[in-house]
């Protein structure tokens, strides 16, 4: 055998090689899974999957930590950058009836919830000590259609009579926390003469009350003056943790603030992904409650969390941060009443509608 034969003989056994060093790379990277990039706040309740204790069969999660402006401006935008997200639940709403917004679906994991009466705030001069005393008082707020806002209207309307269009709505121009506002009002359905009006340029909630130009802040964010701690500006509520204790006693509810959402594309390509990821939050969850149980170590930054947790239990159930449809099918029929009501859609709609039919019937061990 010649020089020249035995070169093209191992040139082929080169490339033979790399052959099937591809296949068999391609096959590792298969039995991997499905890449999806997820994205949220990082909760305690999220941190197994941060951390990689707690994934998805047939798919490799890469978690990424943003906050909600930054999340729903990829997701309601061209950008999309995520696969799954965590989305405002009435930002999506409103979206999905008046702009017909599909591009994402919903799954029942309800990843923030607040109570919301610590979100009133009023002058100490405005003459405002109960609910009540705000009918005909300027009430300013970063943006009327924020989710925490929407369920602050709604209790006020069902525990006190207080109707949204008893108050006179300021819409200031900027945020004492720097998030990004909408520019001029968002789209509305209200009558014509709802009274609704936009603060004066570069003036943010907290300069507003300070300066006399309304009596009470109703907002999502902790305004600058109060976490300053002014004496000038008051919660409403002086013992906001009875009160909000009592707000779940009286209607067993504890408001949704945001969900998670996957890309309708990718479902329609693997439309076993819902119930997965569904799953995996829960997982994810529990491991946070086995956390808050334990007594070997405070794995929480509180003294008395493992107390905290346990009255909690008292008041709210064991699983007191439930997912799936039928464990807060109070909270979503809220959510679409108040949505419309208030005239932040053009139309009502069932909220079945927005969850991903595999989801309906999901239910949490």
């Amino acid at each position: 055998m010649n020089r020249r034969e035995i070169l093209k003989i191992a040139g082929a056994a080169a490339v033979g090689a790399m052959i099937l060093f591809n296949i068999a790379h391609a096959s590792s990277t298969s039995a991997k899974g499905l890449p999806i990039k997820v994205a949220g706040y990082d909760y305690d309740r999220v941190r197994a999957i941060m951390d990689g204790l707690v994934g998805t069969e047939g798919a490799v999660v890469d978690f990424h930590v943003e906050n909600i402006y930054g999340l729903n401006q990829s997701a309601f935008g061209s950008e999309r950058k995520y696969d799954v997200t965590e989305l405002g639940l009435i930002p999506f709403v409103t979206k999905y009836i008046n702009n017909d917004f599909r591009a994402y679906t919903l799954i029942p994991v309800f990843i923030s919830r607040i109570f919301r009466h610590r979100n009133v705030f009023v002058h100490v001069d405005a003459g405002i000590e109960k609910p009540e005393d705000l009918r005909g008082k300027r009430v300013g707020t970063t943006g009327y259609g924020m989710s925490a806002n929407t369920w602050i209207r709604g209790f006020l309307l069902d525990d006190y009579g207080v109707k949204a269009d008893d108050m006179q709505w300021i819409e200031t121009t900027q945020s004492s926390d720097k998030g990004k506002l909408n520019a001029g009002f968002a789209k509305y359905y209200f009558a014509d003469d709802f009274p609704l009006v936009l603060g004066p340029p570069n003036v943010d909630e907290s300069e507003l009350i300070l300066s006399g130009g309304c009596d009470a802040l109703i907002n999502a964010i902790t305004p600058r003056v109060v976490l300053e701690g002014n004496p000038k500006v008051k919660p409403l509520f002086p013992d906001v943790r009875a009160e909000e204790q009592a707000y779940y006693k009286r209607h067993g509810v504890f408001p949704i603030m945001h969900v998670v959402a996957i890309r309708t594309d990718l479902i329609n390509k693997h439309p076993w992904l819902p119930k997965a990821v569904f799953e995996m939050y829960s997982k994810a969850k529990q491991q946070t409650y086995t956390n808050l149980e334990s007594t070997t170590v405070l794995k929480t930054t509180l003294p008395w969390a493992t107390q905290e947790f346990e009255s909690t239990r008292r008041i709210m159930g064991k699983n007191y941060w439930p997912y799936g449809i039928e464990a807060n099918r109070k909270e979503l029929e809220l959510v679409m009443r108040y949505v419309y009501e208030q005239g932040l859609v053009k139309h009502r709609l069932k909220f079945e509608e927005l969850f991903h039919p595999s989801t309906l019937e999901l239910m949490e061990p």
